[in-house]
């Protein structure tokens, strides 16, 4: 006789001892329908094999539809869903369940019914949970008469011969058991719905048994659950965390980091992108103190660390635009001195001149000094002579905080210049202001100064501290060219100034 006919002979020998065995026993698939049960089970609920093969458990038997009847079922119920969850056996040491009868008219009645159930997993040859055997024991007579017996001594008496204390200690057992899950469940939404990352880890490979949205979310929500951390989230090996984990596993220390960087992939196929992670890594002991696992609890503060970045980098570039300015402060009251050795005119054009700066600080503050616009520059210098007088003509032209603060102090002397000698210090004059960018590759800026209906024009004898200031600041700190043409029909400023330098 072959293998075959051997493993064929054994399985019939197993159905023929779960058909003949006089304790109640039937199979359930995972679905909870009807698979097979034994004749002792039918004798139990007063049904036929026809009547219950591929049914619902809970469409045959109710327990009726009143609240006690739907408590009832929804107990074992959960029996049932606690074994398909957790692949163990579940135990039901006491369960009132309403079975249906036949009355004496024959009509269908519900009968309160006590019983014991067990239900066990059945494995099939995939390792998954094929059926759910229950083994049923009716308790019905025995809890009754414990219930109707009559005198507290002999109740007492009556429960340690027929077990009545062990059914009572059941029962308590049970429902602790009960109160225990409900707790269970609630401390598993807290777990879901903690606002940081939470994770835990099991074994020395550190493999995931759950996690939180959280953490799912940091991590690009992956499949990770059953996965060790070499294979769940591969990128994190050789950045030095793997080593902590073990460290904690094998010490029992828990392990606390701050601001920790780390490249993780958070979206799938994108590439890997810098976190940062306060965290706590805590080991998780069994009933002697080993460690068994590993719970994982942070916090993302990528944007927090950004944010600090951001504001050093706004110190940093602070404290060199105040040396900046200082030093430009510092070049203003020495060439002023120098052309105006009366106090008096000293204090009225260093004052001009710094107010100048001002109007331009003012400007930049309000984009958080990221640049200004040529036009508004402009428009900011010159207000004081009149909107109509001063003609502004050319595109939008973005500059960066550095040039901004030249030009000002360009349009400032231009101005001044042309209210004292010029355009300006006559009620017909105007100034006409041109520009253009050429060459988009390499920009470079073209701005012509016009002075139209003024005065004549003669050219200076000697360079004054305004036409120095000019030719430095276009020269030194914009790195450009510059051409005044003192002409008999006005004054002429002509300016060639590269727009990828003084971008800072």
């Amino acid at each position: 006789m072959d293998q075959r006919i051997n493993e064929g002979a054994s399985a019939a020998d197993l159905a023929a001892a779960f058909n003949a065995s006089s304790n109640p026993y039937t199979l359930l698939t995972p679905d909870l329908r009807y698979a097979a049960m034994n004749d002792a089970y039918l004798a139990l609920v007063g049904a036929t094999r026809a009547e219950l093969l591929g049914r619902a458990v809970f469409e045959v038997f109710d327990s009726g539809q009143t609240p006690e009847g739907r408590e009832n079922a929804r107990q074992l119920r959960a029996s049932f869903e606690r074994v398909l969850a957790h692949n163990r056996r579940d135990h039901l040491a006491l369960i009132r369940y309403a079975m249906p009868t036949r009355g004496p008219d024959g009509a269908t009645v519900l009968e309160e019914r006590f019983f014991s159930a067990t239900h066990t997993p059945v494995h099939g040859s995939d390792g998954g949970i094929a059926y759910i055997l229950q083994h049923t024991t009716d308790i019905t007579e025995l809890e009754l008469l414990r219930r109707q017996v009559a005198g507290a001594d002999r109740r007492k008496t009556l429960d340690a011969i027929l077990g009545g204390d062990i059914l009572n200690r059941a029962e308590h057992v049970q429902q602790d058991n009960r109160r225990l899950e409900s707790e269970r469940n609630r401390l598993l939404e807290m777990f879901m719905q903690a606002p940081g990352f939470v994770a835990v880890l099991s074994g020395p490979d550190h493999v995931f048994q759950m996690h939180n949205p959280a953490y799912g979310q940091l991590i690009g929500h992956r499949d990770i659950t059953g996965k060790a951390l070499c294979e769940a989230l591969p990128e994190v090996v050789g950045q030095g965390f793997l080593a902590i984990l073990d460290h904690v596993y094998a010490t029992g220390e828990p392990h606390e980091g701050r601001a920790s960087r780390i490249q993780l992939q958070q979206s799938p196929g994108a590439p890997l992108e810098t976190v940062w992670l306060d965290f706590i890594y805590q080991p998780i002991r069994d009933d002697s103190g080993k460690s068994v696992g590993i719970f994982v609890q942070g916090h993302n503060v990528t944007e927090t660390m950004l944010a600090v970045d951001r504001q050093k980098l706004m110190i940093d570039e602070l404290n060199h635009r105040v040396k900046n300015t200082l030093a430009t402060v510092q070049s203003i009251a020495m060439q002023t001195a120098r052309s105006h050795p009366d106090p008096r005119t000293f204090a009225e054009g260093f004052q001009a001149r710094l107010l100048a700066l001002s109007h331009t600080h003012d400007l930049l503050t309000r984009s958080h000094w990221e640049g200004a616009d040529l036009a508004d520059v402009l428009s900011h210098e010159t207000i004081a002579h009149g909107p109509h007088r001063i003609t502004p003509v050319g595109p939008p032209v973005a500059l960066g905080s550095a040039a901004a603060l030249s030009f000002g102090m360009i349009f400032h002397e231009l101005a001044t210049n042309a209210a004292k000698y010029g355009a300006l210090s006559g009620p017909e004059g105007r100034v006409l202001v041109d520009w253009a960018v050429a060459d988009q590759t390499r920009p470079v800026l073209t701005l012509i100064w016009r002075e139209t209906g003024g005065p004549p024009v003669t050219a200076p004898s000697r360079k004054g501290f305004g036409s120095r200031l000019i030719e430095r600041n276009v020269r030194h700190d914009l790195a450009g060219e510059v051409k005044l043409d003192y002409a008999d029909d006005g004054f002429v400023a002509e300016f060639s100034v590269p727009l990828d330098f003084g971008r800072s």
